[in-house]
This record gives C-alpha cells, sequence and structure tokens, in this order.
C-alpha cells in the first residue's frame, strides 16, 4: 500500500537543513542510561510504559491528541497519540520526539501559523523562546490547511548514543482546507540532547523530498506494488526520481517474498552517519529502511528473529553491501556486509554502493 505524499549528491534542502540553529529546548522527559550508536545532520505504540500498537491505521478512530484541544475540524480522523511498544532501548527519547511533532502537526480549525504552533509547543513545557526556535524550523510539518491531523506510522532512529540523539518521526498528515479534506505528510528527524532532567529536543529537520518527476518503470512498479508501504514522504522521494534503481529493484525482489513497511528512504534522514562525517547512503538515495516485515515489528520482542534474520540475508542477496538490524547476522559477502547496533534496533537499514 502506498500512502499518498504531500501534494546528486546531496538532494534539494540539504544544506539549508545543515544551517539550521541547534537551538536547546529545555523540553526534558526522563530517561535511563544507554549506548551504542550509528546514523547524524539531517537530509531532507498504546499504554504507557511500554506497551501499545506502533502506527494507527489510516482510517482508525481515536481521542484527540492532548496536543490540542477540541476537534481539528470536520471531515478529518482524530489523532491517535503514539505511545513506545515493547523493546525499546530509549522510549524516553522516542516519547519527547513524537509529541513535539504532534503537537505542531495537529491544530483544529483558527489555529494555524506559527505563532500558534509555538504556544502548543510551549504547552508542552518548552520555555517560549525555544518553542518559537521549533516552530520556525517545522517546515512540512506545517502546511497550508484550516486544520491539520498528525498520525505517527513510526518513530526510529537515526542515531542514538550516551547523550544524544536522532529520532526519525514517520507522520501521516491529513489537512482540511474549506471543505476539503487532502492527504499528506511528512518525516521529521527531530534532534535531541540528555542532561540531568532528561532528554529534551534541540532541532527539527523536516523531509524535503523535492518535485515529482516521470519516472522510469522500476519506480513506478514500487509505487504499484501493494506489498510495499510507503509513507508519505519515501514515496514522493520516489516519485522524485532521486532514488537509485538499485534500491527499487531491491523493493521489488523482497516484496516478491516479504510485506515491506518502509520508514525512510532518502528525506527526512540524517546527512552523515550518526557521530561521524562520514555520508551516510539515505540522502543519496541509495538506502532503505524498513520497520516492519509481514505485519511484524521489528523491534517488538515478540517478532522473529528467525525472521528478521531471513530478511536480512534476503536483502544481502538481493544486492545489498550493507544490511543493519538488531540481530547480528554472520557469514555474508564481506567482513562487514551484516552489522547490529543500538540504532538499528527498530529497523533494517538496506544499503547500496550504485
Amino acid at each position: 500500500m502506498v500512502l499518498p505524499p504531500p501534494p546528486c549528491r546531496h538532494p534539494p534542502g540539504i544544506f539549508a537543513r545543515r544551517s539550521v540553529l541547534l537551538g536547546t529546548a529545555a523540553w526534558c522527559v526522563s530517561a535511563v542510561a544507554c549506548s551504542g550508536g550509528a546514523k547524524t545532520s539531517s537530509a531532507a505504540a498504546t499504554s504507557s510504559p511500554v506497551t501499545g500498537s506502533r502506527t494507527p491505521s489510516a482510517a482508525a478512530p481515536a481521542t484527540m491528541s492532548p496536543s490540542a484541544s477540541g476537534s481539528p475540524g470536520s471531515g478529518l480522523p482524530r489523532a491517535v497519540p503514539w505511545r513506545p511498544g515493547a523493546g525499546e532501548i530509549e522510549p524516553a527519547a522516542k516519547l519527547a520526539a513524537v509529541e513535539l511533532v504532534e503537537a505542531l502537526g495537529t491544530w483544529p480549525a483558527g489555529q494555524g501559523g506559527e505563532q500558534a504552533a509555538a504556544d502548543r509547543a510551549a504547552a508542552l513545557g518548552i520555555p517560549a523562546s525555544s518553542a518559537s526556535r521549533l516552530a520556525a524550523q517545522a517546515g512540512a510539518l506545517m502546511p497550508t490547511a484550516d486544520a491539520a491531523v498528525v498520525r505517527v506510522i513510526d518513530a526510529q532512529y537515526g542515531g542514538i548514543l550516551s547523550d544524544t540523539a536522532s529520532v526519525l518521526v514517520v507522520c501521516d498528515q491529513p489537512t482540511l482546507t474549506g471543505t476539503t479534506v487532502g492527504p499528506g505528510g511528512t518525516t521529521v528527524d527531530v534532534r535531541l540532547s540528555r542532561g540531568s532532567a532528561g532528554w529534551r529536543v534541540t532541532a527539527l529537520h523536516p523531509a524535503a523530498p523535492g518535485p515529482a518527476k516521470p519516472l522510469e518503470p522500476p519506480a513506478r512498479e514500487v509505487l504499484a506494488q501493494s506489498r510495499i508501504e510507503l509513507p508519505p514522504a519515501s514515496a514522493a522521494d520516489i516519485r522524485s526520481g532521486a532514488v537509485h534503481d538499485s534500491v527499487l529493484r531491491a523493493m521489488l525482489q523482497l516484496a516478491g517474498a516479504y510485506r515491506l513497511s518502509v520508514s525512510v528512504v532518502r528525506s527526512g534522514h540524517p546527512l552523515d552517519v550518526f557521530g561521524t562525517d562520514r555520508p551516510s547512503d539515505h540522502p543519496l538515495g541509495r538506502a532503505f529502511d524498513v520497520w516492519r516485515i509481514d505485519g511484524h515489528p521489528v523491534v517488538d520482542p515478540a517478532t522473529s528473529r528467525s525472521l528478521i534474520t531471513a530478511f536480512m540475508r534476503a536483502a544481502a542477496a538481493a544486492g545489498s553491501y550493507n544490511v543493519g538490524g538488531p540481530v547480528q547476522v554472520t557469514g555474508g559477502a564481506t567482513a562487514n556486509q551484516f552489522f547490529s547496533d543500538n540504532t538499528h534496533h527498530d529497523h533494517v537499514h538496506v544499503g547500496f554502493t550504485l
């Protein structure tokens, strides 16, 4: 299923996002220590504490997000607040990131605009100056509309270290303009730091997929393949023509044996491998991440490790030189073809050289 999207070396908007000032918002959530890491810089689940759904369905009715009051607008679905599920390494970091994205991107009629978004962020406990700065960075998360609802599809790590993190918040965002409900959504690379009080959001880097272009057959086939679930930003990445055929062919090959729920392809992912100055394959259009296989979230401890391992091996057989996930797979064409770390405990990374 392809979710509807809104409307090289470095894709459009990347350098602009590099220049975004990393402010310090005093919005904190308690957390426990962790270590490990992998992907930085940005390219442009249900009851507490750790039990719940990873994503609402596209038509699921639910309660209004606590980030906005009242109904978001006639014809719009009500928001489904995301909660971390079982198996998360740092659930507090993800929750801090998601709550801000939900607050900025969900509003009822008459409460759109940057200042209203800053007020919603401040209602979470963020100081006014920091709330204003973060609202100004929201970009695609605040489309022109009378009302909007963010429903988080997934929140995965772009990188996690002991005191800094990147959480990629993958969103569906239907909007209301007049009496017309339109599709939308984006992916936001949310940067956080941890101090004595817990995790705080420091910056937002929304995806910037670029305009749609005429597509070659592999891209059209991926967009039409019901066994490949693409969130809005990832579908827009493919429509932009900036995703390499190696990625598209691998998706199609894997879809022959699995149902893939993709989280990130190109935009909305850190520019560099987190904590390093090495370019990530994602912004170059040479990688994709999968957060759910055959309906089973990778992060869920109940998901079969053999399913994940088999999928990782199948990704390598489809041509990936660099397959990461929560399981350290043995063998491989090269010593480093498979890897595992804390960043990849919640998804499978599939990268390509060309």
